[in-house]
């Protein structure tokens, strides 16, 4: 029982949480390894394509989280394994600055993420998960959902390839993310294929998949990201799968019940 991917209090898209809340909730549901996952500070020089410019952790306050978690750590090791983490952004065109956040803060951690949230289109960089309104917009920039896809699928293979140091994070975060409207907006024919052809980059990189419930509480999306399907073909492929909740409140971490009442956890 293991849940590698949670955020927390320091999340300023998410809630006010503790961390001691998530862990009592994860103790509670059996699991005996948590990964705090916040999303790691963009880099300086992009800026935040969200309204509320909220989508990361500030750089001001990464110290704090650390020290934070590692508390926490400390305070339940004889109750369960919990891991300091971040998701880290993969950004198209800004490796070095990636590389070199890894550089210094990828020593403190034991479980990352690498993720895919931003797209740049035409005329505007995008957050693909941030509405259903801007996934629109999104939609309309690059010209159509197929090239959108491909667009976010050639992100994904290309963050996997990337090399961005020694402290790289081994998983991939969310890797169907773009499905996330997928009620609202149907996904182009080929999606199934694009998603598929990164499965062999991320085995060749060597990089672990996260199997993710929180689609399956999405409104708009109602199956895991990847969904099952998928998952299957990566675990035959031999890539390991990690189970995470993607949780901003302890109740998020629920996510795991519905995996597991559709038979797929």
């Amino acid at each position: 029982m293991r849940d590698g991917h949670i955020h927390s209090p320091f999340c300023p898209h998410g809630s006010s949480d503790s961390f001691e809340r998530y862990v009592e909730k994860a103790l509670r549901s059996g699991y005996r390894t948590i990964s705090f996952t916040e999303h790691a500070p963009l880099p300086a020089n992009f800026e935040d394509p969200v309204p509320g410019k909220d989508s990361a952790m500030s750089m001001k306050d990464l110290e704090n989280y650390l020290e934070t978690v590692n508390k926490v750590r400390d305070l339940y090791k004889t109750d369960i394994t919990i891991h300091p983490g971040l998701e880290v952004d993969y950004i198209q065109g800004y490796e070095r600055e990636i590389r070199d956040f890894l550089d210094e803060y990828g020593p403190h951690l034991s479980d990352s993420i690498l993720s895919v949230h931003f797209l740049k289109g035409e005329s505007f960089w995008h957050c693909i998960d941030y509405s259903p309104e801007a996934f629109r917009q999104a939609v309309d920039d690059f010209g159509g959902i197929h090239s959108l896809y491909s667009a976010y699928f050639r992100q994904i293979r290309h963050s996997a390839a990337a090399d961005l140091g020694s402290c790289k994070p081994g998983r991939i975060g969310h890797m169907t993310l773009i499905r996330k409207f997928h009620h609202l907006y149907p996904s182009p024919e080929e999606w199934e294929s694009m998603a598929e052809e990164s499965l062999p980059i991320i085995k060749s990189s060597a990089m672990e998949l996260d199997y993710n419930g929180a689609g399956t509480i999405k409104e708009y999306c109602t199956e895991p990201y990847p969904p099952s399907f998928i998952a299957l073909k990566a675990h035959e492929t031999g890539i390991p799968l990690v189970y995470g909740s993607d949780a901003h409140t302890a109740k998020g971490m629920d996510a795991g019940r519905e995996l597991i009442r559709q038979g797929l956890l």
